[in-house]
């Protein structure tokens, strides 16, 4: 699957294609014991089972990525994740912005099944990871919930939550190299007042050191859920 997002770096903003053909969700990636612990607790409360082992991998098909503006789900209980998002091309990473949309009432009886159901949209706009790797744990990652048309700051935190892109990938793939191809989300913080659907889901991922952000919204639209 090709995108075509942008590329920001430091000094020039550039059109880049990326060929995704493998797209993987990093659960359970809490570098902190307890942060993990408190997602594991809000899950369980939707009825989703402890993961045997952690991070666990979900693979996705590359055609649930999207750009647009707003995702169609069945029924009501969908919500959307903040997450940082590492794409490999060419022997170079860019880092991204998704959005780890999933379908709560699936998740309860299928986490895999539940990854599967519902697009995830990423910003257009991408970095070069040599440009942040340096400062990797000052990044922050933010997002903010519509739900009966009030808007509320959802997720805050910095990624030095979360376990480094270099164990994230090194636990995939058994080495330091993410195959070109390979779309990999890096797991999400916590939800402020625990996870729940809304109406729109915006997100951005803060570059305080470079003083720039990556910015994600998108509309959720309902369907139907008949018999």
């Amino acid at each position: 699957m090709k995108i075509e997002l942008r590329l920001a770096s430091a000094d020039c903003t550039d059109a880049i294609s990326l060929e995704v053909s493998n797209l993987v969700i990093a659960g359970w990636a809490a570098r902190d014991a307890e942060a993990q612990e408190h997602h594991i607790r809000e899950l369980e409360e939707l009825g989703v089972k402890r993961p045997a082992s952690t991070p666990t991998y979900y693979r996705v098909s590359a055609h649930r990525l999207t750009t647009e503006p707003a995702i169609e789900c069945s029924g009501t209980a969908s919500s959307g994740e903040a997450e940082t998002v590492i794409f490999a091309q060419d022997g170079r990473l860019y880092v991204g912005l998704g959005s780890d949309h999933t379908d709560r009432e699936v998740e309860a009886y299928g986490i895999t099944v539940s990854k599967q159901m519902c697009d995830k949209p990423i910003a257009a706009e991408v970095w070069p990871f040599e440009e942040v790797a340096p400062h990797w744990d000052s990044l922050v990652l933010r997002s903010w919930l519509t739900r009966d048309g009030e808007r509320t700051l959802y997720q805050e935190g910095t990624v030095a939550n979360l376990l480094r892109p270099a164990d994230v990938i090194s636990r995939l793939t058994g080495g330091p190299e993410l195959p070109d191809g390979t779309a990999l989300f890096g797991g999400t913080t916590p939800a402020i007042g625990g996870i729940r659907p809304g109406e729109r889901f915006e997100c951005e991922l803060e570059d305080p050191v470079l003083s720039r952000r990556l910015r994600l919204a998108y509309e959720v639209v309902t369907l139907p859920v008949v018999g």
